[in-house]
């Protein structure tokens, strides 16, 4: 318990200082030079700390909810790490798809698009997400931790676990080829992520995958599209939105 309780609480602090690592290597070796903009910055940092403020009033309590009714249905057996793996594996499919699903129907694209709306990518995009979106995302996903009755400490690890590949995906730095190369096939990198917020449709509805990069190999959505530095970012048509116009982009988005 104890060991459980001092990662949850270092799990903020580890997130902070990744970010604070690649958001200097990605000004120190960029890939695109992309002109990152204070204003920008502090529009993705300020829609950040909405969800910074709503988890532990909202998503923690909800999730620790979800965590303590769940039918314990489990055999004996089916503790450890063998089980931890093989949970972290049904939250990364779980993910794939409601990621999926995001893209497929209009109620939840006009909460994702916020993301999207992004015309440069560095680490900050990786914290741009409408609240909302959070909300529901943390809805379904404690309708999962039940059905599966997944432990606590595993949603924990998790969580952890896509706020880094987030904040890795997203960013702008120059991985040396012999590097990204074999990492990517296993693991979502920048060069497919991108790809993802490529601002051409057929690419945005692509390359779902969070943690593994199998997901999108194996359900047919990964995009031969090779990343380049002069890769548009963004929506197709549509262009990023001041920090009011993005809080109410899901109730005024018109495809």
């Amino acid at each position: 318990m104890t060991d459980f309780l001092s990662f949850g609480f270092s799990k903020p602090g580890i997130i902070a200082a990744v970010l604070v690592l690649l958001f200097l290597a990605e000004r120190r070796w960029p890939v695109a030079h992309h002109n990152f903009g204070l204003p920008r910055l502090v529009k993705n940092f300020t829609l950040a700390l909405f969800n910074i403020v709503a988890s532990p009033l909202i998503v923690v309590p909800l999730t620790s909810l979800a965590a303590g009714i769940a039918p314990q249905w489990r055999p004996d057996a089916w503790t450890g790490w063998p089980a931890m793996i093989v949970d972290l594996l049904l939250l990364d499919a779980w993910i794939y798809f409601w990621h999926r699903i995001n893209h497929v129907l209009p109620v939840l694209w006009r909460f994702h698009v916020v993301h999207h709306l992004d015309e440069t990518l560095d680490t900050s995009s990786g914290l741009r997400f409408h609240f909302g979106e959070v909300l529901l995302s943390s809805l379904v996903r404690a309708g999962v931790i039940i059905m599966l009755n997944i432990p606590l400490q595993t949603v924990i690890i998790f969580e952890t676990l896509v706020a880094l590949a987030a904040l890795f995906q997203h960013s702008n730095v120059a991985l040396p080829a012999t590097l990204e190369r074999p990492l990517s096939k296993l693991i979502v990198t920048p060069s497919i992520h991108w790809i993802h917020h490529h601002a051409i449709r057929k690419d945005t509805d692509s390359n779902y995958a969070t943690l593994l990069s199998l997901w999108d190999v194996l359900f047919g959505t990964r995009s031969p599209t090779q990343r380049t530095p002069q890769l548009p970012i963004g929506v197709e048509h549509a262009h990023d939105r001041s920090f009011l116009k993005l809080l109410m982009t899901p109730f005024m988005w018109k495809s």
